[in-house]
């Protein structure tokens, strides 16, 4: 097994890792190892993992590691870098072994096909790629391949990633802490496609923000059991079916046990894809359809009556889709015991207990209260036709993503311990 230090934190539209990638001229391609023990993550505001770029000589990157994403990226500066080069950016002109991608070569015009914007061919005929994320960040430039390195490896050549020039970001304060993004869904030029992963891991820990990414086959004997529900696939393109998510079936919704009263119907793609339930790590929250979040909202308001007082203020929206928020005093760390809240998979169920439930919005107060916010969002405010498990709900939870069998593996775990396990952190 191998060892990767990585180190990383949260954000609200894209989960961010920091992990290493160096490059080297005489490198050859090389099969990936068994597994990559990242380690070292620690879960943020931003979700970021460190890694080491690819580039001669080597240059340290921080990426963010997006299974909502497919191309992974780096902040490119085309020009020379001084004697003290920003470490949030990437420098090609200094590397040897770096490569531009032609716009008519078969990475751009057969690779990019599940880009949600097209790729296309900028005035020096190389591949260009523009790309936008639902917290209306945005990133374009153009395809390139370099050597990288993880770890102890042996280097591995020809990796295509964006070298972006510009970009925009809606939270500039935690994107300014990384050089890009990792991106690891189905898609062709995911990250772990073109490394040829069979799955892969990661733990998030509700404690101190920290947490682990494996890469590869886990073995780990002392974990619980997994419960694995199957990954969802629908061949043919739908309008508004994402085809390279992570997406599974979302069965029901219980609150402290409850089961919903939410019709089959709205659960399951509509004939446009409408519908679909991706597990995305690169959004902060969960976010339901309308009819859904709405039921949802009833029951929690209803069972948490005389518990929590309600924040009445109907033109304080968190994030543009989270209305129901209350007052808390504040000095108060955390709040009463509140209902959990349980997503029912087919074959699995992930448990939102009553701490992360409920989020502190920074910066928010009435009066002498603190404002939470119930941590779920509605879909529909945001324009979004599908349901996104984010990764604020997957803390403490071993989450296995087997590509090989196309399923999801859950378990409840400390993810504190699980570091320990592994050695991380002592």
């Amino acid at each position: 097994m191998e060892w990767v230090t990585i180190t990383s934190g949260v954000g609200p539209s894209k989960l961010q890792t920091h992990g290493p990638v160096f490059a080297n001229d005489s490198a050859q391609h090389v099969q990936p190892p068994d597994s990559y023990l990242c380690k070292g993550i620690g879960f943020t505001s931003q979700e970021s993992a460190s890694a080491t770029a690819a580039r001669t000589p080597p240059q340290n990157v921080s990426m963010v590691l997006d299974t909502g994403s497919e191309l992974s990226w780096l902040h490119c500066n085309q020009t020379t870098r001084n004697s003290l080069p920003d470490p949030t950016i990437f420098y090609p002109n200094q590397s040897t072994s770096y490569k531009p991608i032609p716009c008519f070569s078969p990475t751009c015009t057969n690779k990019t096909q599940d880009f949600p914007i097209p790729a296309s061919c900028d005035s020096d005929n190389l591949c260009h790629a523009t790309l936008s994320y639902a917290d209306s960040s945005s990133s374009d430039g153009n395809l390139a391949s370099d050597i990288f390195h993880l770890g102890s490896s042996d280097n591995i050549s020809g990796l295509v990633f964006g070298c972006m020039v510009s970009i925009f970001s809606s939270n500039s304060d935690e994107d300014s802490k990384t050089t890009g993004l990792m991106g690891m869904n189905r898609g062709s030029l995911s990250f772990v496609t073109q490394m040829g992963f069979p799955k892969f891991s990661y733990c998030i820990s509700g404690s101190d923000f920290s947490g682990l990414l494996l890469l590869g086959d886990s073995n780990v004997t002392w974990l619980a059991p997994l419960n694995y529900t199957p990954l969802i696939q629908i061949s043919q393109p739908l309008p508004y079916f994402d085809r390279v998510a992570y997406t599974v079936q979302l069965e029901g919704i219980k609150v402290s046990g409850k089961l919903l009263p939410i019709p089959k119907s709205v659960l399951v793609p509509d004939h446009t894809g409408a519908g679909q339930t991706m597990v995305d790590s690169g959004t902060q929250f969960t976010f339901l359809l309308g009819p859904v979040y709405n039921a949802l909202r009833a029951e929690f308001l209803n069972q948490t009556t005389g518990v929590l007082r309600v924040l009445e203020d109907p033109n304080f929206v968190f994030q543009g889709a989270m209305d129901l928020c209350y007052r808390v005093p504040a000095g108060e760390s955390s709040v009463p015991n509140l209902p959990s809240v349980s997503l029912v998979f087919a074959g699995a169920e992930m448990v939102v207990s009553g701490d992360r439930v409920l989020y502190r919005v920074p910066g928010e107060v009435r009066g002498s209260d603190w404002v939470w916010c119930m941590s779920f969002g509605n879909s529909d405010m945001l324009g979004v036709e599908a349901y996104v498990i984010g990764h604020h709900h997957q803390q403490n939870v071993w989450m296995e993503f087997d590509l090989e069998k196309s399923r999801i593996g859950l378990a409840q775990v400390r993810c504190d311990l699980a570091r320990q396990r592994f050695g991380v952190g002592l």
